[in-house]
């Protein structure tokens, strides 16, 4: 296969990608920086369930449609890899978690925000969510420095 195609010798089953996107899901926080950096490190890096051209492709394709950039990312990745119910699956599974979790956040936060112990949770989430994001700005600019235009 060459770089711009699926580098996996066969797509991944859609049941492994299943997981993963609910990952994807579960810990994208930190706004489309964090959230494609996690893309391209668990798709590209760990994975090698599609190429580097190819994501990158795709991601100047998503940039150009008005938008969230990382959700059609997501989407247009999973239809990539297991076509229409893929794109299904892995568009969903990049919101749903997120959406659940903070929904939950905010009825503990309702309820509980004025305790102290809780207080001290979010302010530890606050953290975890400035965490990612730098660590997403340093690893795209450490690629943008080294590639050429």
């Amino acid at each position: 296969m060459t770089d711009d195609a699926l580098d996996a010798a066969r797509p991944p089953r859609l049941k492994d990608a299943f997981w993963v996107w609910l990952k994807i899901g579960l810990l994208s926080f930190g706004g489309p920086a964090g959230q494609i950096a996690l893309m391209h490190r668990m798709l590209v890096e760990e994975r090698r369930w599609i190429g580097e051209r190819r994501f990158l492709h795709a991601l100047n394709y998503c940039m150009l449609l008005p938008g969230p950039e990382a959700q059609q990312l997501a989407t247009y990745i999973g239809w990539l890899m297991h076509r229409t119910l893929g794109g299904l699956v892995a568009g969903l599974l990049f919101v749903l978690p997120g959406a659940v979790v903070m929904l939950g956040l905010s009825i503990v936060y309702a309820l509980y925000g004025h305790a102290p112990l809780v207080a001290g949770l979010f302010f530890g989430v606050k953290a975890a969510v400035l965490a990612v994001v730098t660590e997403a700005i340093l690893r795209i600019g450490k690629r943008a420095l080294k590639t050429r235009s």
